[in-house]
């Protein structure tokens, strides 16, 4: 698979991004980078690093994954110890370069690149926490073209906790499904996406907002 090639199109997310961190419009610590507080608040990490580790631990062989959005990595910094290689991916720059600084292990690297438009590295587990909500139906769909060269996904969305309408459309960067009282269901209308086998691991409730972080794995072959 060759990197780095880029479909050509104007998508917004890199600079709608680029202005979430720069703005800390998702709160922030005396970090220069912060992901929010669903990646740092332990009753909502804790759990996740705990269902995350069970699930990789259960492979013969140390997989590679690649973390599609790994933003301040730390929560995939809890993780790189279950891998063989461990590939953190974010769209803005600016942060990859802070983690190469910050976090230094001899099975990890960092790429910034565009999950969207890029090519991805070839890995065994790819893992999304809270990405695909923040991205428009069009982009979600260019990813999960790519999905489908793994061999699991791992994935965690921002779900409303009652029945609901699932993939209403939003611009991308601009806030998520929930204030539709929707939700990204990959295996629903307009996605289908086809698996072999699909599992919930994780259900707790978003702290500070309503809703509850859904975490599923997929096996896809």
């Amino acid at each position: 698979m060759t990197k780095n090639k880029k479909i050509k199109q104007p998508w917004p997310t890199k600079a709608a991004m680029a202005q979430i961190y720069e703005k800390n419009l998702w709160g922030g610590n005396k970090s220069e980078f912060y992901s929010g507080l669903g990646s740092h608040h332990p009753e909502t990490v804790e759990p996740y690093i705990a269902a995350v580790s069970a699930f990789l631990k259960d492979f013969e062989t140390p997989p590679v994954i690649c973390d599609l959005g790994c933003g301040d990595f730390n929560i995939g910094n809890e993780l790189v110890r279950y891998s063989k290689k461990y590939i953190g991916i974010d769209i803005v720059p600016e942060l990859i370069a802070h983690n190469k600084k910050e976090f230094k292990a001899g099975n990890l690297e960092f790429q910034a690149l565009d999950i969207a438009i890029d090519m991805l590295p070839q890995g065994d587990c790819a893992i999304l926490r809270q990405v695909l909500q923040h991205l428009s139906n069009a982009e979600i769909q260019k990813v999960i073209e790519k999905l489908y060269d793994f061999n699991y996904v791992i994935l965690t969305e921002h779900l409303p906790e009652k029945d609901f309408k699932p993939n209403k459309d939003i611009i991308s960067g601009q806030g998520i499904r929930l204030k539709k009282q929707s939700g990204v269901k990959l295996s629903a209308s307009p996605f289908n996406f086809k698996t072999k086998e699909e599992k919930q691991l994780l259900s707790v409730q978003s702290l500070g907002f309503k809703g509850v972080l859904v975490t599923t794995s997929y096996k896809l072959r």
